[in-house]
């Protein structure tokens, strides 16, 4: 299979040592990091690790690299200090995505996996979006992805994403709900393999409003969009109470939860499988997938980060990948 193109993230957070950390685990599908190779390699003799750190020239020869860790050397402007992020080094960060895609695009690499970035930091570079997954729906050309955090305990899609608890509500509509639907369910059948995702809607209100007693959000707008996906032949269910969604026996019932806002869906899965969940990118024209953590400054440079979540989110690519590819 082709190599999956790890980016370096925010040079200042974990990303790099959860890469060393992950490789020095060993087991992966073959992967190559967009980075600077000489801040790995004094990050890895800091840290005391013995990692082989390989410059390559492009995938190809990435592919061929066995018992180093192969990089695409794209140098930092200024060096990089643990826990400090310095905006001087946005471009490259932001150029580190950019060639990650075009190289997925191109048919030389098999996926993008992401490490995390720090907004403050791409913002002061003149970074004009939300976060990655906005970034990456305007590099593909598409208008609306949706966010998948994906575990082996729980799957969800919150429909609204960055935005505040009173914007979104205001903002929930059937047609956002019904698109977002859409995009779960082609993207559970072509790169999770399941012929027929079953949908579980949260309610809104608590006990999904009560017949419109504690409100009318689940009445006026979840329950027409859950009957238009219906009528798509989507297996969609809800709207159903939120706080009797998410224990097991109900998990058994349905593939992905969508929750109506970012809490309501992250929660869950962040008490279920903190460490093991991956953020995956549903509805671009390539695969995405990203540990679903960010930069965590106050460890960088420990040692200490674990790298399950990025060797979970490798692994998702490598699969994902190898569904869409054949």
């Amino acid at each position: 299979m082709l190599p999956l193109a790890l980016t370096m993230g925010e040079p200042a957070g974990i990303g790099g040592e959860i890469a060393l950390a992950a490789w020095l685990k060993g087991g992966l599908p073959p992967f190559f990091l967009i980075d600077d190779a000489n801040r790995l390699e004094q990050l890895a003799a800091r840290l005391g690790w013995s990692v082989p750190i390989k410059a390559v020239s492009g995938p190809e020869e990435a592919a061929e690299i066995t018992g180093a860790l192969p990089v695409l050397h794209r140098p930092l402007p200024a060096p990089s200090m643990p826990g400090t992020p310095d905006s001087v080094n946005s471009l490259a960060v932001i150029a580190a995505i950019e060639q990650a895609v075009g190289l997925v695009r191109d048919g030389r690499a098999g996926a993008v996996v992401t490490n995390p970035i720090h907004k403050e930091s791409l913002y002061q570079a003149g970074f004009q979006f939300p976060g990655h997954t906005e970034f990456l729906a305007e590099l593909a050309g598409v208008e609306r992805v949706v966010m998948l955090i994906a575990s082996p305990a729980l799957n969800v899609v919150p429909v609204t994403i960055h935005q505040s608890l009173k914007d979104a509500l205001a903002g929930l509509t059937i047609e956002d709900i019904v698109a977002t639907g859409r995009i779960v369910d082609e993207g559970f059948r072509r790169d999770f393999g399941i012929g027929r995702p079953r949908l579980a809607l949260c309610g809104v209100n608590p006990h999904a409003g009560e017949g419109g007693a504690l409100g009318r959000e689940d009445l006026d707008i979840i329950a027409p969009a859950v009957a238009a996906l219906q009528k798509e032949g989507i297996a969609a269910v809800g709207p159903l109470a939120a706080d009797t969604m998410f224990h097991a026996e109900a998990r058994a019932t349905y593939d992905v939860a969508l929750g109506m806002y970012h809490d309501q869906a992250l929660i869950p899965v962040k008490t279920l499988d903190f460490h093991g969940g991956v953020n995956v990118t549903l509805g671009l024209p390539f695969i995405r997938t990203s540990p679903d953590h960010g930069t965590a400054f106050g460890i960088a440079g420990t040692g200490t980060a674990r790298p399950d979540s990025l060797i979970a989110a490798l692994n998702l690519a490598a699969r994902m990948a190898e569904r869409r590819n054949g």
